[in-house]
């Protein structure tokens, strides 16, 4: 996208707690209420918008329903005739469908674009939806019977970050434990009310009972119900019809690097200074391309936290520590409200929750409110630059944005 900024005129988010399918509604209806309130928060006709492109990992298996592009035109009549199509990418599904926005409008193919994400899962039993979303990994090759896939491979990562660099149980309890209270002051967050002992973020195995090899209850993300928005612009768009860019959110910069689906073939190069390189490449381009020196002009951060473990494994990539030294740090709350690098302001994907498909165009939508100063409760007091990482797979897809003011860009 850099050079050329893609500005961000404003987007929305479904409520995360709602269980849409007990409301007798579905994917169209998400579709509709989140599209339809996107545009009234960017300050746009729906039928201005030039281009749509939807994000989404598994409508086909949960709700029977594929060619999501053709269903956005029949939830929004306004948008018929507008090009669409859908993109999935694992839970980076949401941040591949902003990147293909920005590439059609820094093209000079279009002026203004809405990116819609959207998952239902809440309507299949957990065992269903869970065998459904194992559908992003190796079928046949990786956590072949396992009843819970993800938790199953990640507690293999788990286990590798612990024989790289030991890892102290009370560090993803930790982390945990601050995404939940971020979460408590986040409006949308699905786990907002949600009430916790402390021994909930323990190795107790009555507070917080193994789910799959180091990974307890409360390191685990949950089954979410969710869509999330956003209205981007070009600069000519900007210059013709406003507002001020100055003033905008902007994203700066992006990163963009896949690898193997094979999780084992990934934690097999042991040579690396990095665990995921493929993940410090990404976020490695987007300070170039953002034009940022590192981690240290970053305000803010939305990280892919499914499981703690990940939260952990993906700050131990942005530059603000080495290896092995996440846990240690969020612990000493380096990482919370009011600390050098607030991370997931809003409880993140364990907290606030994980709708795979909107996940990534959740973390654009709220780095944009966070520079804007439009976060509301969960809003970082002088944030500029925020940095977005989205997680597709076992790191197989990763996806970086930075968020910034035009003034900056």
């Amino acid at each position: 996208m850099s050079p050329t900024p893609l500005y961000i005129l404003g987007g929305a988010q479904t409520d995360f707690a709602r269980n849409w399918t007990k409301e007798g509604l579905g994917l169209i209806d998400m579709l509709r209420e989140v599209a339809l309130a996107a545009a009234v928060d960017a300050r746009v006709d729906p039928g201005a918008i030039e281009v749509v492109h939807v994000g989404n990992l598994a409508a086909e298996l949960f709700a029977g329903q594929a060619h999501l592009g053709g269903l956005m035109a029949t939830a929004v009549p306004e948008l018929a005739g507008r090009p669409s199509m859908r993109h999935e990418a694992a839970c980076a599904s949401g941040s591949c469908a902003v990147l293909a926005a920005g590439a059609d409008l820094q093209a000079g193919r279009y002026d203004l674009a809405l990116v819609v994400g959207v998952e239902l899962m809440r309507n299949v039993p957990a065992n269903v939806g869970a065998s459904h979303l194992g559908t992003a990994a190796w079928a046949g090759h990786e956590a072949s019977g396992a009843e819970f896939p993800w938790p199953t491979l990640f507690a293999e990562i788990a286990d590798a970050y612990a024989a790289r660099y030991r890892l102290d149980p009370a560090h993803p309890g930790a982390f945990a434990a601050g995404a939940f209270a971020n979460a408590a002051r986040n409006p949308l967050a699905q786990a907002r009310d949600w009430d916790f002992a402390p021994a909930a973020f323990t190795a107790d195995d009555t507070a917080n009972p193994p789910v799959a090899g180091r990974l307890r209850r409360t390191d685990c993300g949950r089954i979410t119900d969710g869509a999330a928005a956003v209205v981007l612009a070009s600069p000519a768009w900007m210059a013709e019809h406003g507002p001020d860019p100055a003033g905008a959110a902007c994203v700066r910069g992006f990163g963009h690097r896949t690898d193997t689906l094979s999780l084992a073939a990934k934690l097999a190069r042991t040579d690396e200074a990095a665990m995921f390189p493929q993940l410090a490449g990404a976020v490695a381009d987007a300070y170039r391309r953002a034009g940022l020196r590192g981690a240290g002009e970053v305000d803010v951060a939305e990280l892919h936290d499914c499981f703690s473990i990940t939260g952990l494994v993906a700050l131990e990539h942005l530059g603000v520590c080495g290896p092995g030294e996440a846990g240690r740090l969020v612990a000493d709350g380096v990482f919370g409200p009011g600390g050098r690098l607030p991370v997931n302001p809003g409880g993140g994907l364990l907290a606030l929750g994980h709708p795979v498909g909107a996940t990534g165009v959740r973390m654009v939508l709220d780095a944009a409110r966070q520079v804007t100063g439009r976060a509301g409760p969960i809003q970082v007091e002088g944030a500029r630059t925020a940095l977005t990482v989205n997680v597709g797979g076992s790191f197989t897809t990763v996806v970086t944005t930075i968020v910034g003011r035009g003034a900056d860009a």
